[in-house]
């Protein structure tokens, strides 16, 4: 567990994130992290979620209509 300090940003108020934990995320200066509301509290993640459910459905379309589009390519 890593403690964080919340700091003030202009205006507003931010946490910095150790050089570890950057590392773990696989993050950089100037990426997006999101933060997801969980039933256990609050979850820092490198992804958006609903960008990642949009893409297993259109994978799921792409298997389901893939005949199809193989044609359509053509």
């Amino acid at each position: 567990m890593l403690a964080l300090k919340v700091t003030t940003v202009g205006s507003s108020a931010g946490v910095v994130l150790p050089k570890e934990a950057l590392a773990r995320l696989k993050v950089k200066k100037g990426d997006k992290l999101f933060l997801l509301e969980t039933a256990d509290g609050y979850e820092i993640v490198p992804y958006n979620p609903e960008f990642h459910k949009q893409m297993e459905a259109a994978e799921e379309g792409m298997r389901r209509y893939r005949n199809a589009l193989r044609e359509l390519a053509k």
